[in-house]
């Protein structure tokens, strides 16, 4: 039997100094004051710097050196992909921190505009929710039985990944994917970022 039409998510350790990252992601939380308005308002129980600081890579030498280990594994995960898009060709646009505080999380949405999107994660405390994506032909199986639960996790619709601190998921822009209600007591901490042409 043949297989057709994957969806291909990419999963890898990257070496980092995540203390002095958690050191850092905790500062630029406390005097950025219109993240933190902003994070009220639209992301209950969390702190995001997306409306607020989302080119970290540009204002942070920490965070610039972080971006230059994920572009190794963008390249790598592009060659997976098979594009025809060269070494370099893709360029981070946009990188911003996620504090998940129990009770917060990310609806399902996808990341417009962009060809590669992931998350490196800094902090996944026990209890810590998954990132679930959802398969993106959802909406055509029309009469189509449901998958049994114990098929693969390559035939169901939905599939949550559990990634530990240090490593970074790397998925197509266009994949639904969302992060349900963190129940752990300590925060759960990523940074999220887009690569466009």
């Amino acid at each position: 039997m043949a297989q057709f039409f994957a969806t291909e998510i990419y999963r890898s350790t990257v070496k980092f100094d995540l203390k002095d990252l958690k050191k850092e992601i905790f500062q630029i939380r406390k005097v950025d004051q219109n993240g933190q308005k902003w994070s009220a308002e639209n992301y209950p129980c969390g702190y995001t710097s997306y409306g607020s600081m989302d080119q970290l890579h540009r204002l942070s030498s920490t965070f610039e050196a972080l971006q230059a280990k994920l572009d190794l594994h963008v390249n790598k995960y592009l060659k997976t992909l098979s594009y025809d898009a060269g070494k370099g060709t893709l360029k981070l646009n946009s990188m911003w921190i996620n504090v998940m505080e129990t009770g917060a999380q990310h609806t399902a949405h996808i990341h417009p505009h962009s060809v590669i999107s992931g998350t490196y994660y800094v902090d996944v405390p026990a209890g810590a929710s998954a990132i679930r994506f959802e398969d993106p032909r959802l909406g055509l199986f029309m009469n189509s039985p449901l998958v049994k639960a114990s098929a693969p996790a390559s035939k169901q619709r939905f599939v949550s990944l559990n990634p530990k601190a240090g490593e970074v998921v790397l998925f197509e822009s266009w994949l639904k994917h969302e992060v349900p209600r963190h129940t752990g007591r300590r925060e759960r901490i990523s940074i999220s970022f887009n690569y466009d042409w």
